[in-house]
C-alpha cells in the first residue's frame, strides 16, 4: 500500500471520528441533535431493548477485542501496521455511529432535576466529562491514540519512536482518566431516563471489563505497569495515594 494512501486513510479515519465524536456529545446529552439517546419511543419496550443491547454489545466487542494484542497481530498480517490503529479507529467509528442511528428510546423517567441551577450544573457537568477525556488524550498523545503519528511516519518512511511513556498531571491521580470522562459523560444528566439508564449501565460495565484487560495486557508487556497500578487507583482519586517520580508504561484508558 502506498504511503500517501495510508495517510489518506488516516486521515479519513480520523475525520470520520472527529465528526461522530461531536455528533455524540449531542446524541448523549440530549442537545442540538435531531435523534437522540430520549427521542420519542417507536418501537415496541421489548424490541426497543433487545436492539439497544446488541447495539452496546457490538461496539463493547468490537472496541475491546480489536485492542487485544492478538487481533493486532492478526490483522497485520493483511494490513500495513502503520494503517492497524486508523482501522481500528474507523471501525470503532462506524459501530458507534450504528449505534446512535439505530439507538431505539424506549421512555420511562427514574429521576429528573426540576430547578434551573440544577439542570446548568449537570449540563456543565456533562460537557465538563467531554473535556476531560479530550485532554486526557492528549496527555497520552493524541495522534498516537487516532492513528495520525503513524501514518504520517509512513507517509515520510520512517518508523515512528517508541513512545516513552510519562505520568503527566490527571495520570499522576488516576490510570485511567479517558474512563472517567465517559463515566461523567454517560452519567451527568438532568434527567434520567430508563433509556438512559440502559446505555449508562451498559458504558460502565465495559469500562470495567475494559479496564481488566487493557490492564492485563499492559502488565504482560511492560512489568512497570504493575508498581503504577499499585500507587494509582483506577478511576477514584486518593488523596493518601500520589505518584511518585517513575516511568511506567503507556496506558490507552
Amino acid at each position: 500500500m502506498k504511503p500517501v494512501l495510508i495517510l489518506g486513510y488516516g486521515l479519513l479515519s480520523y475525520g470520520l471520528f472527529f465528526v461522530t465524536f461531536l455528533y455524540s456529545i449531542g446524541f448523549v446529552g440530549n442537545l442540538w441533535v435531531p435523534h437522540s439517546i430520549d427521542s420519542t419511543p417507536t418501537q415496541p419496550l421489548a424490541m426497543a431493548l433487545l436492539t439497544n443491547l446488541a447495539l452496546l454489545t457490538l461496539f463493547a466487542v468490537q472496541h475491546s477485542g480489536m485492542a487485544r494484542p492478538a487481533f493486532k497481530r492478526w490483522l497485520t498480517r493483511y494490513i500495513p501496521e502503520a494503517a492497524e490503529r486508523s482501522t481500528y479507529v474507523l471501525l470503532s467509528t462506524l459501530c458507534l455511529a450504528l449505534l446512535m442511528y439505530g439507538w431505539s428510546p424506549m421512555g420511562g423517567t427514574l429521576w429528573q432535576m426540576d430547578s434551573q441551577w440544577a439542570r446548568c450544573l449537570m449540563h456543565s457537568l456533562y460537557l465538563a466529562s467531554w473535556g476531560l477525556l479530550l485532554y486526557a488524550t492528549f496527555l497520552i498523545n493524541h495522534f498516537d491514540l487516532f492513528g495520525l503519528r503513524q501514518v504520517w511516519a509512513a507517509f515520510r518512511r520512517r518508523q515512528p519512536a517508541p513512545l516513552r511513556f510519562v505520568t503527566p498531571t490527571l495520570y499522576r491521580i488516576v490510570r485511567h482518566p479517558i474512563y472517567v470522562g465517559w463515566l461523567g459523560i454517560v452519567w451527568f444528566t438532568p434527567t434520567m431516563t430508563v433509556t438512559h439508564a440502559l446505555f449508562a449501565a451498559g458504558a460502565t460495565a465495559y469500562i470495567l471489563v475494559g479496564i481488566k484487560l487493557e490492564e492485563k495486557d499492559l502488565e504482560d508487556a511492560h512489568p512497570e505497569y504493575a508498581q503504577y497500578k499499585r500507587k494509582v487507583p483506577a478511576l477514584i482519586p486518593s488523596l493518601r495515594r500520589r505518584l511518585q517520580k517513575t516511568r511506567p508504561v503507556a496506558t490507552v484508558g
